[in-house]
């Protein structure tokens, strides 16, 4: 009797299962300042409990992606060890500040699967919820993968679940207490409110970074996240280790603090695709648009609808004439963010 684990395929899951993920995960000041070493992340509300304070929250959240990775990190070897590609997010909700000393677990339930017409893969749709020490949800969002199928066999009943193609404002949620009435915007970093950027207007980020293979294996281990692809080459005909599309998404969110550095806590992920394959050696930057705009939702708080692209070219270009993606973009990231008003 075989005691490892290969790691689930097409065939494996059915709609309506529900997967609790091993291996609960404690943050602490270590994993912040990992991912400030890794990303160049600087944005002052998870930078200092000073400022975090003066903005009405007990201390300094950790970074929302560092939730992200660790509830994300948590579902790979039962939800994507054996994917061919990480394909998209949509319906994300940062529901509650992750703090150092809280402990997250993570709990899927499969809402679709459709085969491939290969008829040798097909792709799995997962709600995925992350939990704190006092079961509160603290994130939940949709991903879908493309998984491996162990081998032939009759196609399972398409199921495509039906998920909003933004969340809505009414829908975000903004942190207790969290007020930006007597924002600090010098020690932010801009002097930028939400009321100085246009629905519409195109922002480039400038600054660029080079993806070293190092960084990525660290990122992908701190995060526990075990997919093949990302690790063992010998799982992609052309030999390379593809770069884990959470690190991209890091990454392009880091830069963005130059022209959005007061786009402080992310609240909503409504929808995103990783356009192209990244590796080792690639040079991301990165541009964002402003789709939307809300009012006030607390203090001196609104929120906007940002899209993020990373991407090897150049500001402002995403598709082709085609309407598909261009081969430089790297990804597509719609998300809401609170701001200052």
């Amino acid at each position: 009797m075989t005691k490892t684990n290969p790691g689930r395929f097409f065939e494996d899951y059915a709609v309506g299962d529900l997967i609790t993920h091993a291996v609960p995960r404690t943050l602490s000041g270590g994993e912040r300042a990992l991912y400030h070493a890794l990303y160049p992340a600087r944005s002052a509300l998870y930078s200092s409990d000073a400022f975090a304070q003066a903005c009405g929250l007990p201390a300094s959240p950790l970074d929302d992606l560092i939730a992200f990775h660790t509830v994300f990190g948590k579902t790979v070897p039962d939800v994507s060890l054996n994917a061919v590609a990480n394909l998209g997010y949509a319906d994300g909700r940062f529901l509650a500040p992750v703090y150092a000393g809280d402990t997250l677990t993570s709990v899927s339930e499969v809402i679709g699967i459709k085969q491939n017409s290969n008829g040798t893969s097909g792709v799995v749709w997962v709600r995925t919820t992350g939990r704190n020490q006092r079961e509160e949800d603290v994130l939940t969002y949709v991903r879908w993968v493309m998984v491996r199928k162990r081998g032939a066999g009759p196609a399972p009943k398409t199921v495509i679940p039906d998920l909003p193609d933004a969340v809505a404002a009414k829908n975000l949620v903004v942190p207790g207490g969290l007020s930006f009435a007597e924002y600090n915007f010098a020690l932010a970093g801009e002097p930028h409110r939400l009321s100085d950027y246009d629905i519409g207007e195109v922002i480039d980020h400038v600054d660029g970074i080079t993806i070293e293979e190092a960084e990525h294996m660290m990122a992908t281990r701190l995060w526990q996240n075990t997919a093949k692809v990302h690790f063992d080459a010998t799982n992609r005909p052309d030999g390379r280790q593809l770069i884990y599309g959470g690190h991209v998404i890091s990454l392009a969110r880091a830069l963005s603090f130059n022209g959005l550095a007061n786009a402080q806590m992310i609240v909503a992920l409504n929808g995103g695709a990783h356009a192209n394959p990244c590796f080792a050696g690639d040079t991301v930057r990165a541009w964002s648009e402003v789709l939307d705009k809300t009012g006030e939702l607390a203090p001196g708080v609104g929120a906007a609808r940002l899209r993020l692209v990373a991407t090897k070219g150049f500001a402002g270009q995403l598709r082709g004439e085609d309407g598909k993606y261009l081969p430089e973009v790297l990804l597509d990231l719609d998300y809401w963010a609170l701001m200052p008003l």
